[in-house]
């Protein structure tokens, strides 16, 4: 059955770049959402709309008894504004989708219409989740709560791009047993001090003096606090302070992520960014207001939905285009995690890397973009994993 989606790559480019057009950021997605629904309406797939957000969840009923397998798609783009030179570039100016959800949405509705065609044939039944907020790491949580994995016997999702490595060639199916993806969380640092003019520095408290000794700070966090053999980051992306180059403002803001694969590694790193934060502006005679914004725990594939995955693949493009193993997790996070924290399942990675596409740009580029090519490969990897799950071979 798997084959039938070598006939799609057409069809899946076409509805990619639709997708493409009109990315959406956060929970709310309208236009996407009317555009998934529209498509499984074409195909006389049943689905609920979520009330909490824009997600969907569908259901392809099997001709015979059996499991129940679910299928999850990311819908939210990236408030980025594109910078690809193609005729099918983002329409919503200042949001692109810029980690390759418009693909993935595409390879689970092409993986819908032949399980679909097929379904007298299927011993069971395949869910579909188009999930919303992934970036917010919201989303999952929000389809779990809708109802999502209710009877589901496992699950599995596909992140197309260059995750791993710019080095793996496009079409190479990556799947591996236990943490493949760490945590991930936020942190805001509101320092508070005392705003004055800048010719007489003695008459406040510096907020902008403070949160610099802060960020040189936290980096002791993981350089003399976390065991070298256990992968953790500190990453401050954003800082802003000051309206006027003579003037020394009231506060300053800091905020970066954390990303663990070990749970106690995610809490100690909480812990010491508020005490570090707090100590270093007492010191300074300023005052903190810290804030962890939980996010994604680590995604743990289980080892046999691992295995079952890349046997799939080695069928579909071959053994030596396959990856069972890498030696250190990838830290990118992805809220997928809460799925499988639920029931057995597995994340697979599909490299899209190709340099003379230049599809090998990283995620969240603003020139990101995938190798087209490849999408077939992704919708008959959901395919042939039902068949094997649900034990159609």
């Amino acid at each position: 059955m798997w084959e039938k989606c070598k006939d799609l790559q057409n069809e899946l480019v076409a509805m990619r770049r639709e997708l493409h057009k009109i990315p959406e950021v956060g929970g709310n997605l309208p236009k996407t959402k009317a555009y998934v629904m529209a498509r499984l309406t074409e195909m006389g797939i049943p689905f609920t709309e979520n009330k909490s957000d824009s997600g969907l969840i569908a259901e392809i009923k099997g001709g015979k008894p059996g499991k129940t397998i679910a299928l999850r798609a990311d819908m939210d783009a990236l408030p980025i504004l594109e910078a690809n030179d193609v005729d099918y570039i983002s329409t919503h100016e200042g949001c692109m989708h810029g980690c390759g959800h418009d693909t993935h949405m595409t390879m689970l509705l092409g993986a819908a219409k032949v399980l679909n065609e097929n379904k007298a044939q299927i011993p069971g039944n395949v869910r579909l989740l188009f999930q919303t907020d992934e970036e917010g790491s919201r989303g999952a949580e929000r389809t779990i709560k809708e109802g999502g994995l209710e009877g589901v016997d496992a699950i599995f999702g596909t992140h197309i791009g260059t995750i791993l490595s710019r080095e793996i060639p496009a079409g190479t199916v990556i799947c591996m047993p236990g943490c493949c993806m760490a945590s991930f969380d936020k942190f805001v640092i509101k320092v508070k001090g005392n705003g004055c003019h800048g010719s007489t520095p003695e008459k406040g408290v510096d907020p902008i003096n403070i949160a610099s000794h802060i960020v040189i700070n936290l980096q002791e966090i993981i350089a003399r606090e976390i065991s070298a053999v256990k992968p953790s980051v500190l990453t401050i992306g954003h800082m802003e302070a000051g309206f006027a180059y003579n003037v020394i403002p009231s506060e300053a803001l800091i905020e970066g992520t954390i990303r663990a694969v070990e749970e106690d590694v995610r809490q100690e790193l909480a812990r010491r960014i508020g005490e570090i934060a707090e100590a270093t502006a007492k010191a300074f005679r300023g005052e903190v207001e810290y804030e962890m914004i939980w996010g994604a725990p680590p995604v743990i594939n289980n080892p046999d939905m691992a295995k079952l995955a890349c046997e799939c693949a080695a069928e579909i493009v071959g053994k030596n285009m396959v990856i069972d193993h890498v030696d250190a997790p990838n830290m990118g996070g992805e809220d997928f995690a809460y799925y499988v924290n639920q029931v057995p399942g597995a994340f697979m990675f599909l490299s899209s890397s190709n340099p003379e596409k230049h599809t090998d740009v990283p995620h969240h580029n603003p020139k990101f973009n995938v190798d087209e090519d490849v999408f077939w490969i992704g919708s008959a990897l959901f395919v042939k994993i039902v068949e094997k799950f649900l034990g159609m071979e």
